[in-house]
C-alpha cells in the first residue's frame, strides 16, 4: 500500500526534515524487516538523506546547488524554474531505506529530507513499505 505525506514548504528553497514523519509510518506498518521507498512526484523537488545535526549543513547544500544552478541563468525553458528542474536532476526523486527491527536504518547522523526548489509550494510524497 502507498501512502502520501502532504509537505508545505515556505521558501523557494529549502530542505525540510521528514525523517519523523518516515518513522512514523515505519512503525505504524508494523514491518519488522523490510525497505522503504521513498518517491516525489514532482520535477522541481527532490529527496535526499545526508547529516541532520548541523543545520549548517542544509544551507550549504543549498548555498552550492545555487552555484551549480543559478535562479537566473542562460535557460530556455519559459516557466523561470529552470534552475529547481536542474537541483531536482542533480538530487534524484527517490530513496530506499532498508528496515530492520521496525526502524529505518539511518546512520547515526543521518536524516531524510524534502528538498523543495521551487517554492512556496504544496507537495506529496509517496511512501511504499515492503516486507522482506
Amino acid at each position: 500500500m502507498i501512502r502520501n505525506i502532504n509537505i508545505s514548504s515556505s521558501k523557494r528553497s529549502e530542505l525540510i526534515d521528514i525523517t519523523a514523519r518516515i518513522e512514523e509510518l515505519v512503525e505504524a506498518s508494523n514491518i519488522s524487516d523490510g525497505v522503504c521507498h521513498l518517491y516525489v512526484p514532482h520535477t522541481t523537488a527532490a529527496l535526499t538523506i545526508n547529516e541532520g545535526a548541523d543545520p549548517s549543513v542544509k544551507r550549504d547544500i543549498i548555498a552550492s546547488l545555487d552555484k551549480l544552478a543559478p535562479y537566473k541563468g542562460d535557460y530556455m525553458h519559459m516557466e523561470g524554474n529552470s534552475d529547481a528542474h536542474i537541483k531536482a536532476t542533480l538530487t534524484g526523486s527517490s530513496e530506499s531505506i532498508l528496515i530492520e527491527k521496525g526502524s529505518l536504518l539511518l546512520g547515526t547522523w543521518q536524516s531524510v529530507y524534502f528538498c523543495e526548489f521551487d517554492g512556496l509550494r504544496s507537495r506529496q510524497l509517496m511512501v511504499k513499505i515492503v516486507e522482506g
